[in-house]
């Protein structure tokens, strides 16, 4: 097997990875995010269509009959359409803007629902939201700490809040809406980003104390090569599916495809090149992984 020398780059990664994170923050700073109807508050409707629903014409008659900022989307069928009216409208609005899509519509139009959400509760789930990614991040760090080493802990929690950062600031830098689902595809990130990085710590924890060789850059390199099949395989089957989900899944789940596309792909790097670099970093060593020896071992070893 040929050894790639994944760490003769460490230093590349280093500043690309600062000038991902530095951008990230930077425009997390100033442009902050995109915020959805679900942490801004607004009101929801549903409509539905005796035949196919043109949206570019609903939100052009929308748009002119003074709902703007109305979102469109498809909603399971191209006969049921979801409009996302920002905050300062009411559920009296709901019936004028139903009269509105009936003027410009020749057959029916049906209304299925009208719900409000209030900006109080869109506060709530932005915090709810910010504590979940912070538990869910104390406590990998604990799992791991306990499963394998500080220092692996220190790695593993560095490349996720990397990866998260690094999704937060691509929706902050290109405008695009961060919703719900959004944040539950933040949340799979650290899932995914996480078992590729036990995945990779387990081997080189493993190559520590098998391998003679004292040189830690060396162990950590043979151990990247011998993931790297499964954790490519593992990734481009998992991006060709949300490739698929983003192009054909419809609008609704259209920002849950891309921040796991963002995801993946970030957190399948981080994997190699911030996880592994900080152990590299922190020192890590075989002493770090010695098993300890229960205490009278030794002397019922020596026990005839």
């Amino acid at each position: 097997m040929k050894v790639i020398n994944f760490m003769g780059q460490r230093t590349l990664a280093t500043i690309f990875s600062a000038v991902l994170l530095l951008a990230s923050i930077g425009s997390l700073a100033i442009n902050q995010l995109n915020w959805g109807l679900d942490f801004t508050g607004g009101t929801l409707v549903e409509v539905h269509y005796d035949d196919s629903a043109d949206l570019t014409a609903i939100r052009g008659v929308l748009d002119t009959q003074g709902f703007a900022g109305a979102v469109v989307v498809s909603f399971g069928t191209d006969q049921d359409v979801l409009i996302r009216l920002p905050q300062g409208y009411s559920d009296k609005d709901g019936g004028r803007l139903l009269e509105t899509l009936q003027k410009d519509y020749a057959g029916e139009v049906e209304l299925r629902r009208i719900e409000f959400v209030g900006p109080q509760v869109g506060d709530e789930l932005r915090e709810q939201g910010g504590i979940a990614m912070l538990v869910a991040l104390g406590l990998v760090m604990l799992y791991i700490a306990f499963r394998f080493q500080f220092k692996f802990a220190v790695g593993a929690v560095a490349a996720l809040v990397h990866d998260v950062l690094i999704t937060l600031g691509f929706f902050s830098i290109t405008g695009a809406e961060f919703d719900l689902t959004v944040l539950a595809a933040v949340l799979a990130v650290i899932g995914y980003s996480l078992n590729d990085t036990i995945v990779v710590a387990d081997r080189i924890r493993e190559n520590f104390r098998k391998i003679r060789r004292s040189d830690p850059v060396e162990i950590i390199n043979i151990s990247l090569t011998e993931t790297l099949d499964r954790t490519l395989v593992t990734s481009l089957t998992t991006i060709l599916v949300l490739i698929a989900l983003a192009y054909f899944g419809g609008e609704m789940i259209h920002g849950f495809a891309v921040a796991l596309l963002v995801g993946i792909g970030i957190g399948t790097y981080s994997s190699i090149y911030v996880a592994a670099n900080l152990l590299l970093m922190l020192k890590v060593s075989k002493d770090d992984l010695i098993i300890p020896v229960k205490e009278g071992a030794d002397q019922e070893s020596l026990t005839p």
